[in-house]
């Protein structure tokens, strides 16, 4: 290893050490599980982060597959410079970086190797202009491997929210990132269940589609529930997922108390 490539190193340490000692609480919502809705539940917080009057952002490290521009209704390019790149405001005032913001197009992929997206996640963390923030939301990508080790190891977070949905193989997979979280010493908050329930629309009564959540033993409290509701899939294809209301407080209490 190069002299320089270890001098580059140190300086990006010292440079994600100083963004983040702006941050309040930094807070790691995944799952392990593709398909559970990640991205739909960061949005959901840090609308409800918003509305409470925090200052928030979200990084979005879905680095092949980012959304939550979309679901926020943002497509303009982040303003970039010497001093690095100043992430774009959502209509709530919500801060949001994502790939898919510096791409040409938003169809475009992203054809990257393990170590290139390990490295986009790490100039990311030094290179974003968050300034001060209550709380800064990092929506991270299926699986247990770049994305989430360059974080944890780069991050002094202050915990990992874990995202399910009702069905055993989701809680089986979900289980792998539990203990990679457990395995980096990161504290880990509780579950979130999406999808986990609906609601008649003759009776209102609450359908549990998928078996009840203690049916599926997770060793873990679930914190909060999120309903299937078709306004949910229209407001993000629609960009306006902040217009959502949902009680999200038991979670709100725990992250202040994280």
């Amino acid at each position: 290893m190069s002299s320089n490539f270890q001098e580059q190193m140190k300086i990006q340490k010292i440079n994600i050490g100083e963004r983040m000692s702006k941050i309040d609480k930094k807070i790691a919502i995944g799952s392990g599980k593709g398909g559970v809705g990640k991205s739909v539940v960061t949005s959901l917080i840090a609308s409800h982060l918003a509305k409470k009057g925090k200052t928030v952002g979200i990084l979005d490290l879905d680095i092949t597959g980012p959304s939550i521009p979309m679901m926020f209704g943002v497509d303009e390019r982040p303003i970039g410079g010497s001093s690095g790149i100043i992430p774009v405001v959502s209509n709530e005032g919500i801060k949001i970086m994502s790939m898919s913001l510096l791409l040409p197009k938003n169809e475009d992929a992203v054809i990257w190797r393990g170590p290139m997206i390990s490295g986009a996640v790490s100039h990311f963390l030094a290179d974003i202009i968050w300034e001060e923030l209550d709380y800064l939301l990092f929506d991270l990508p299926p699986g247990t491997s770049d994305v989430q080790l360059t974080l944890m190891q780069s991050v002094n977070l202050n915990g990992f929210l874990v995202v399910t949905s009702p069905q055993i193989l989701s809680t089986t997979i979900v289980k792998k990132a539990i203990a990679m979280a457990e395995e980096l010493k990161i504290k880990i908050l509780g579950v979130i269940e999406n999808m986990a329930y609906a609601r008649c629309p003759d009776c209102n009564n609450r359908i549990n589609i998928f078996g009840k959540s203690e049916d599926r033993k997770l060793a873990l409290p679930v914190i909060a529930s999120i309903p299937i509701d078709p306004l949910i899939s229209k407001l993000c294809d629609e960009g306006q997922i902040e217009k959502y209301d949902i009680d999200l407080e038991d979670i709100f209490k725990i992250l202040e108390g994280s």
